[in-house]
């Protein structure tokens, strides 16, 4: 859709919103690298724990050098083996996952709020990792309770056309039929707005 209305009308968002069904980390890598969109998504995300011990968000992640920094200062990597070829590291699908050693976690002072179920502690991250990343800053902005809203009316207007106006399902076949009764219900919602921006008559109060 986005494409096709760029193509047909010359525009091209700056921003978008959606619900969490379009918060993959594909669609937000499209969204952010190829398109150069701020996705106003909410993420599907499981990495933070109601438990009382460290989510991932407690982790600081180090672009640089590829690894993720815990609480304690201590380093969880994907490998700890130097190869002579780097490829070799390269994990044979998008999720890759950083570990740190046992004897690490075991002097931790910090393993029961840590991983206190499992010898050590690892975090997965995703192919498209730093498009989430964005996505859950843009979800942080000001502008986010906005974007939100917006999104919300613009539901509303579907849901109208859908429960009230019976849209359901079309009783015309073919294109050209579904194309005429959209239009007619959007022509009867339209209508309704502009009768509620008409300004309410003067109350006239009769004296006897």
């Amino acid at each position: 859709m986005i494409d096709r209305t760029e193509e047909r009308f010359g525009i091209k968002p700056d921003w978008l919103v959606a619900d969490t069904a379009y918060g993959s980390a594909e669609n937000l890598a499209w969204l952010t690298k190829k398109r150069s969109i701020i996705p106003f998504i909410p993420l599907i995300d499981k990495s933070e724990r109601k438990d009382g011990t460290f989510s991932r968000s407690n982790f600081e992640w180090d672009e640089d050098n590829d690894r993720y920094t815990c609480p304690e200062g201590q380093h969880l990597l994907q490998s700890r083996r130097n190869y002579s070829d780097p490829r070799r590291k390269e994990p044979k699908t998008g999720r890759r996952r950083y570990r740190a050693t046992k004897a690490i976690c075991d002097a931790c002072p910090s393993k029961s709020k840590c991983c206190p179920n499992t010898n050590t502690r690892f975090i997965g991250r995703e192919e498209h990792e730093d498009a989430r990343d964005f996505a859950r800053l843009a979800a942080k902005s000001p502008f986010n309770p906005k974007a939100q809203a917006k999104r919300k009316k613009v539901e509303m207007l579907f849901a109208h056309l859908k429960r009230i106006l019976g849209l359901g399902r079309f009783r015309l076949r073919g294109p050209c039929g579904v194309r005429d009764e959209f239009t007619l219900a959007a022509i009867a919602q339209n209508l309704r707005k502009f009768a509620r921006l008409r300004p309410k008559a003067a109350e006239t109060s009769i004296t006897i």
